[in-house]
């Protein structure tokens, strides 16, 4: 059960363990970035696979973050070998669904997309709608009595040749609990529009596309994601700071990809810890995220990959008080941003946001607000 409302008596600045108990919502976490390692152990003795690097609980953490901080987002990729192998059978994939559930409603997490590539898990007999079957069944398990709201994002790779047939299973599960269509992987060399099939069928299915672009390669990453591809959210999106320039006096001069992306509220599905372990930006102190909402982008605050990165979205949050100061009117900010870009209806979205998000809020931004002596 998610933590009780808190109460004026006990609010104060955002430390790590107040914004535990605060609401969150998270666009982007792969479910294949954050399974606990002691299931990870289990699974893989149940399986019969022995090719874990480790086989103590913290020493498999361990090496996942070292193997993942390589600041190299196609070596960060590797350690996933060793999760999709424990992710091919329905009870393993529903286990870890479930699994991921329970720790995103530990965390206060009140709205979760997670993301999926549907066509990793099928190694073992399993079709692409027996996977889907097994992650929406693990949801549905690990959200029973809790107050978080989960949904999927089926993904395809996109150095494989399979996205049209994941863009067809996505919408096969659209009224189960799919709510949109990715593609992820390698993103140098391997550009969105390879892949315009799929996103065509995506758009006369009138169903939702987000891509991730603007991680490991730059603006015309992005580019063909929104104009060749439909995106209407930017996994990661980061480097569009480089569309921007600085002018003489300190102001900042927007590139036209630039401007279109703030002027059309796209929302860009921002990770800071994992961006840092791919070498994107050296710590979060140098995060583009602080300029980016400083100039009104449409910024949301994710994960991406919690066993990997080491993070939950309550450390997410604390990273960014640490490195900017900020207090719980941007972390308030943050997380409406985030259930506005969701792709849940209209009406769903406005009932969290009116409903628990302000108003779990209220009485911190209210400390917050009160004369210091």
């Amino acid at each position: 059960m998610a933590p009780a409302v808190p109460s004026l008596l006990d609010v104060g600045p955002p430390t790590l363990e107040r914004i535990k108990g605060a609401p969150k919502v998270v666009l982007h976490d792969h479910l294949d970035g954050g399974l606990r390692p002691e299931t990870i152990i289990e699974i893989a003795e149940q399986v019969g696979y022995t090719g874990l690097p480790a086989t103590d609980p913290a020493e498999l953490t361990a090496w996942m973050q070292r193997g993942a901080n390589r600041k190299d987002l196609t070596l960060y990729l590797e350690t996933f070998a060793h999760t999709v192998a424990v992710m091919q059978t329905r009870d393993g994939i529903e286990r870890v669904s479930r699994e991921c559930a329970e720790d995103l409603a530990a965390d206060s997490v009140v709205y979760a997309e997670i993301r999926f590539a549907p066509e990793l898990h099928t190694e073992q007999g399993l079709s692409l709608d027996d996977a889907i079957e097994a992650v929406l069944a693990g949801f549905a398990a690990g959200s029973a009595g809790t107050n978080l709201t989960i949904r999927a994002i089926c993904s395809a790779m996109r150095h494989q040749q399979n996205s049209l047939e994941v863009a067809q299973a996505a919408v096969r599960w659209r009224d189960e609990g799919v709510v949109g269509f990715d593609i992820a992987g390698p993103e140098d060399g391997f550009p969105p529009d390879d892949h315009l099939l799929a996103f065509q069928y995506c758009h006369r299915e009138n169903f939702h596309i987000t891509i991730h672009a603007g991680e490991a390669y730059g603006p015309k990453s992005i580019w063909k994601a929104l104009q060749y591809c439909g995106a209407e959210r930017l996994g990661h999106g980061i480097r569009i700071i480089e569309d921007l320039t600085r002018t003489d006096d300190g102001e900042s001069k927007f590139g036209r990809l630039a401007h279109y992306i703030r002027d059309r509220r796209i929302p860009l599905e921002i990770c800071p810890t994992s961006n840092v372990n791919t070498g994107v930006v050296d710590e979060i102190a140098d995060h583009p995220i602080a300029e980016l909402i400083d100039l009104r982008f449409r910024v949301t605050l994710n994960t991406d990959n919690r066993l990997m990165s080491g993070v939950s979205m309550s450390s997410e949050m604390h990273a960014l008080v640490e490195a900017f100061d900020y207090g719980w009117d941007r972390l308030r900010w943050l997380t409406v941003n985030g259930m506005k870009s969701s792709f849940l209806p209209f009406r769903e979205r406005l009932q969290l946001i009116e409903q628990v998000i302000k108003p779990r809020y209220a009485p911190l931004e209210a400390w917050a607000q009160e004369p210091r002596v």
